[in-house]
């Protein structure tokens, strides 16, 4: 019984490629995660894609990126945290949401730290992620030489 409980989770928790993108070149095979790691990895993925970057899955991703240079709000942190909220609640059927924090990390570079607490919804175990997202991605370029 509890060797059919485990082919079940793995099953439902799932196997991919890791991310980023890994090889065993002694194997020739592509180095793959499971369970939460994968949850983790499948997570970031997510949030890095931004929506219709993907042509076959437009509403794959988030609107994050649109909001790169918009000013530091608590009605931003808000969009933020609903953002995600969605984002997760439509493409990571694996987990349950507990919550989103958005936090600033360095004010001056624009650096957000956000963080999703979840529960996995097979095995009942808790985790979190912290997605660093930056809000002025352009930088200047460094004078020639």
């Amino acid at each position: 019984m509890a060797q059919n409980a485990a082919i079940t989770t793995a099953q439902f928790l799932g196997t991919g490629w890791t991310f980023p993108p890994s090889f065993d070149r002694r194997a020739g095979s592509v180095v793959m995660s499971s369970d939460v790691v994968n949850i983790r990895q499948s997570l970031w993925v997510l949030f890095s894609t931004s929506l219709g970057e993907r042509i076959m899955l437009a509403t794959y991703g988030t609107a994050m990126r649109r909001k790169v240079f918009d000013a530091l709000t608590e009605t931003l942190k808000n969009d933020f945290r609903a953002l995600i909220a969605k984002t997760i609640l439509d493409w990571e059927p694996r987990i349950d949401v507990l919550q989103v924090t958005v936090e600033e990390v360095d004010p001056l570079a624009g650096k957000l730290a956000i963080t999703v607490d979840f529960v996995v919804r097979q095995t009942n175990a808790r985790s979190n992620l912290v997605y660093p997202f930056y809000l002025s991605e352009a930088t200047l370029a460094p004078p020639p030489m």
